[in-house]
């Protein structure tokens, strides 16, 4: 396929998915919070706030999760020294219906919004979103903030619980957690250089309790068009990081690519796998939830780019496009990814 290289002051269309920016957006500040599984995990002690009480001080699972997102956007604000309203526009969502989680938890700020759905790769369009906003000139900052939490999404998705059912060992374990970035063209350490917009991809899987496996094919379709788009190398990355694939997913993802002449294995990690103990906590098949992603990138993932451990960085959060209708009607579970390119300057 013919590349296309068409080309604004700004920004230039790189191939069939992906954009490179010319004016590179930056990501000025990052915040984290956690519950308390997230806490005990590896990444425990990277966040900047974490909570050993689920509810927050909330009654309700859905309200934690709405105050895990306004604290996750304060903090990012708070790092950045900004106020809420010298943000333009606001690119958040969660996993929850008609994204309430999001609706409610950053009321208050009282900034213009979009409300994004792309399940556990929520965080990857949210981010994608500002980035393009930013460098077509919208405005000079943008918030990118999303969020899951454990008992929400059992609640959402699968059993109450209460009902106490038992997990299959491919079933993922959603963090509890909120991930909030401020884009914008103040310069730091880290800039995000281009993006590559997933598309869906079904290979017709039905096991909703097996998301690693729906998926790793958009995880793989989505870096292979990364790597085509730009013209790179896996070399050209110093780590190649997806969602939440957990175990199950990146076995399939790493097998996927090889049979396509590409071996990520030494580069590849998952937010997935690093934010628990897989064996001490008890959580099978690893995280997963729009939290997964968001809180391991401000928390992990990041700081090792603005130090310079990390020069050039593939970011891939992954989603499951599934809602509790489809799945009861027998339909499979697409997937999707987006591919967000992080640089060190």
């Amino acid at each position: 396929m013919e590349q296309d290289y068409r080309a604004t002051e700004r920004s230039q269309i790189r191939g069939a998915q992906s954009i490179a920016f010319r004016v590179s957006p930056y990501i000025i500040s990052a915040g984290s919070v956690v519950g308390s599984k997230e806490l005990e995990g590896p990444l425990g002690k990277r966040f900047d706030m974490a909570n050993k009480d689920d509810l927050f001080g909330a009654k309700t699972w859905e309200e934690a999760e709405s105050k895990m997102q306004r604290e996750a956007c304060v903090l990012a604000l708070g790092k950045a020294h900004m106020k809420p309203e010298e943000v333009r526009y606001l690119y958040g969502g969660d996993l929850l219906r008609q994204g309430i989680a999001t609706s409610m938890g950053i009321e208050a700020l009282h900034i213009p919004m979009f409300g994004l759905y792309g399940a556990c790769s929520t965080s990857g369009e949210a981010l994608a979103l500002s980035a393009m906003a930013v460098a077509a000139g919208y405005g000079e900052q943008m918030l990118a903030v999303t969020s899951s939490h454990f008992g929400s999404a059992e609640k959402e998705f699968r059993f109450p619980l209460g009902y106490a059912s038992q997990r299959p060992l491919s079933a993922h374990w959603t963090v509890t957690g909120s991930g909030a970035f401020l884009v914008g063209t103040e310069k730091s350490h880290v800039r995000i250089s281009g993006v590559t917009v997933g598309k869906i991809v079904d290979y017709g899987l039905k096991d909703s309790q097996n998301m690693g496996a729906c998926m790793a094919p958009a995880a793989m379709d989505t870096i292979l068009r990364n790597l085509q788009d730009f013209e790179r190398s896996v070399e050209d990355y110093d780590r190649i990081i997806t969602g939440d694939l957990g175990y199950v997913g990146q076995e399939i993802l790493l097998d996927l690519l090889y049979k396509k002449g590409y071996d990520i294995q030494s580069r590849h990690q998952d937010c997935g796998i690093l934010i628990f103990d897989q064996e001490k906590q008890d959580t099978h098949a690893g995280g997963s939830g729009c939290g997964c992603a968001a809180v391991t990138l401000a928390a992990y993932i990041l700081p090792k780019i603005i130090k310079g451990e990390w020069k050039r960085v593939l970011f891939v959060p992954t989603g499951a496009l599934m809602s509790t209708v489809s799945f009861n009607e027998g339909e499979s579970v697409p997937g999707i990814a987006h591919g967000i390119v992080l640089e060190h300057c």
